[in-house]
């Protein structure tokens, strides 16, 4: 991948604020790093309302998209501000018309738990299952063990959800032991009940909460199913899904296949989902009811985007063309409503 720029900026805007997307990139007519070169020449050059880069990166994941950053994040307005970019250079037989829009984070980019080790005091000295925790999740970053068995953990939601499943397996371990002992006791009276157990036990399937919200607000039937009961527990950026069978007479394979069903639908947009947030802090409340009317004018025109506001500012969740649009005309509309006061 090439990764072609300038120095390193220092002191200025956080680099996503920095960054643009491109789409339209002619595939495979030059070397990668040729085609770096092309970039950075456009978006340098003045009459594409361009400044400097500090880097250029391409190829990328996906066939003829390619992230700018500059240096200076009023040069991405000036950029995003222009009609129509062309990209044209004496190596190309013709100009390429190329799309800018703005960079926005994955909706996975990190998230924070606080998980409660002390269900396994009486198994484990939890220091040391501490250290086992943390050999085997190295991608996560784990803060202090407190005092009552609880600890905060940060890192990717792929690597959270492992460790979840982690514990959940140790858990699951020590449960076995438990009915071993009893079924020593009560083995022939238990044996038709341990199984019809072991069949329709419970699941619960771990998901970024930004997700949850998303699958429960575009995708309800996932969560409405006959002769199954699904609640859930949100914990910061974190959502756990419970699932069990409405009753004696329920079938115990639906459960699984609703878990599948859930597992199977946040697996997809996990790969689909980006995450914009519009802040407001320091606003005032009529500047920030004003935000919020405007998000909702606009909804319309963006079905599949999820508007969740808060105190503080406002998530916008969909797709990335999507949001990208999404913000862009929310800040069109707020700032031509602040120049009409």
């Amino acid at each position: 991948m090439a990764q072609r720029g300038g120095a390193t900026a220092t002191g200025q805007a956080a680099q996503s604020a920095r960054r643009v997307v491109i789409t339209g990139v002619p595939d495979g007519l030059l070397p990668d790093d040729v085609m770096a070169d092309i970039l950075i020449i456009h978006f340098q050059m003045s009459k594409n309302n361009g400044g400097d880069v500090e880097e250029v990166t391409y190829p990328t994941k996906r066939k003829g998209v390619a992230y700018v950053t500059f240096e200076d994040q009023e040069v991405v307005e000036r950029v995003l501000r222009k009609d129509e970019h062309r990209l044209e250079d004496r190596r190309l037989s013709r100009y390429y018309p190329l799309k800018v829009t703005r960079y926005c984070e994955n909706v996975f980019g990190s998230v924070t738990s606080v998980l409660n080790l002390s269900v396994f005091k009486d198994h484990f000295v939890l220091e040391e299952l501490l250290q086992e925790l943390q050999k085997k999740s190295t991608a996560l970053s784990f803060g202090p063990l407190q005092p009552n068995g609880h600890i905060s953990v940060q890192g990717s939601f792929p690597a959270m959800k492992l460790l979840r499943d982690l514990l959940l397996l140790k858990a699951k371990s020590l449960s076995e032991k438990e009915k071993g002992k009893e079924r020593k006791s009560q083995q022939s009276s238990r044996r038709r009940q341990h199984v019809q157990d072991a069949d329709g036990e419970n699941q619960m399937v771990v998901l970024d909460t930004d997700t949850f919200h998303y699958m429960k607000h575009f995708f309800p039937k996932t969560f409405l199913v006959n002769d199954v009961v699904i609640s859930a527990s949100a914990d910061g950026d974190i959502t756990t899904v419970y699932i069990k069978s409405a009753g004696s007479r329920s079938d115990p394979r639906q459960v699984l296949r609703v878990k599948g069903n859930i597992e199977n639908q946040s697996v997809k947009l996990h790969n689909d989902l980006r995450k914009e947030r519009i802040c407001y802090e320091k606003h005032s409340r009529e500047e920030k009811e004003r935000y919020k009317r405007v998000c909702r004018s606009l909804r319309s025109h963006h079905p599949s985007v999820l508007i969740i506001p808060y105190d503080t500012h406002i998530d916008v969740i969909g797709t990335s063309s999507e949001v990208l649009k999404f913000t862009k005309e929310v800040s069109s509309k707020i700032h031509s409503l602040f120049r009409t006061r």
